[in-house]
């Protein structure tokens, strides 16, 4: 059983069963408006000051800046609120409400990464009646999960600002000290539909497409060859081929097709360069076939993420967790808080190889270690 408190469960529960998941199709995001007004109020509830910031001009979409004293330097928690979507099917348990079994608690983003802030909530209690001399600020974002925007949001208005920063992605709090980058791109291929009993009525989108994955496959494996860092358990740059949607019926010649792909980038690569690399191969193969082929960045790309050099915030969550820094494959929001000014680093419970799948969970005996490290580490910020 959970031995924290009762409330604690109850907010973990209130996180999951509110959807926030984001997505490239409008038909299955769902904003986030209604997870970030509950952690507004509860933050408030503990005497933050609250701000909810709109993404994009999209009344769904909300950043939450929640700030506890004032001042300069200071310490910000911060994590994302959206989820990847899901099929419900392929669930255990139900998605929205959590279970706790064997050790674990089960429920979408309880790991990946809504969990994250009620076990802020339960690290702070205690240290209220403090004097905080630097501001703890938390911040919660929209849209990790496709655009990031929410974070590009925050770096365009310059603010929070602190000494140091903590984003908590699942790490099995480990303190990571690099990460890759990520890009997303989708190609969608316009032909001309017909009946399929004879091909010459029409231009199958769908073959064209074959030949566009055919060579993206190509691509990838030349990626590895340039490419590798022995800094990273894939010591290469990857390209996932995410989802592929086209044509209407089986007898008709397929008349559109659109593929979406990501790109995590190894240190050295240029979002700018492999992109305009995408373009150029695939317009040089759907150009002959007599096809027009649309290219689009689904967002603008994260660069690869480094902690400062002799970060003094890797150090002390180092000794704070007794884990050694990593380098994980995953990107984050960490570039954008660093261009804010703050010593950064990803830190968070849960791992990694349990998100973005079916019966995602959180061990347990993962919670009072993080709530541990959190305390020590408000407590050095803000109130020492």
């Amino acid at each position: 059983m959970l031995n924290n408190s009762k409330q604690l469960m109850q907010d973990l529960g209130k996180v999951v069963s509110l959807s926030s998941i984001s997505s490239t199709n409008p038909r299955i995001d769902t904003g986030n408006r209604a997870i970030v007004e509950f952690l507004a109020n509860s933050f408030e509830s503990l005497g933050f000051t609250c701000e909810l910031i709109p993404t994009g001009g999209n009344p769904e979409k909300l950043n939450l800046i929640a700030t506890l004293g004032s001042g300069p330097g200071g310490l910000v928690l911060s994590g994302h609120t959206d989820t990847v979507p899901l099929d419900e099917n392929l669930w255990s348990v139900d998605p929205f409400s959590v279970t706790e079994r064997d050790g674990k608690i089960y429920g979408l983003g309880i790991t990946d990464m809504k969990g994250f802030f009620p076990i802020i909530m339960e690290a702070v209690k205690p240290l209220l009646n403090h004097n905080f001399k630097e501001p703890l600020i938390i911040l919660a974002t929209s849209d990790e999960e496709t655009s990031m925007q929410g974070a590009r949001t925050i770096a365009q208005l310059g603010r929070p600002k602190a000494r140091a920063a903590v984003i908590g992605e699942p790490t099995g709090l480990q303190p990571v000290r690099s990460h890759k980058g990520i890009m997303m791109e989708s190609v969608k291929i316009l032909g001309q539909s017909g009946h399929s009993s004879n091909p010459a009525l029409g231009h199958n989108a769908l073959d064209a497409m074959h030949s566009v994955i055919t060579d993206l496959m190509l691509y990838r494996e030349q990626l590895k060859e340039r490419y590798t860092s022995p800094l990273f358990e894939v010591p290469h740059p990857t390209l996932n081929l995410g989802c592929i949607h086209g044509g209407d019926n089986p007898n008709r010649i397929c008349g559109s097709c659109e593929l979406e792909f990501d790109v995590r980038l190894m240190p050295g690569m240029h979002v700018d360069t492999v992109r305009e690399e995408i373009r150029d191969r695939v317009k040089k193969v759907v150009t002959p076939l007599g096809l027009t082929v649309e290219i689009e960045g689904l967002f603008t790309g994260v660069p690869a993420f480094f902690a400062e050099q002799n970060s003094a915030l890797l150090k002390i969550a180092e000794e704070l967790s007794g884990n050694a820094p990593i380098n994980v494959a995953f990107g984050t929001e960490g570039p954008f808080l660093q261009e804010l000014g703050m010593d950064t680093i990803i830190m968070g419970p849960g791992n990694i190889d349990q998100a973005h799948q079916p019966d995602e969970y959180m061990s347990i005996d993962m919670i009072d270690p993080c709530i541990n490290v959190l305390r020590k580490l408000i407590t050095k910020y803000c109130l020492v």
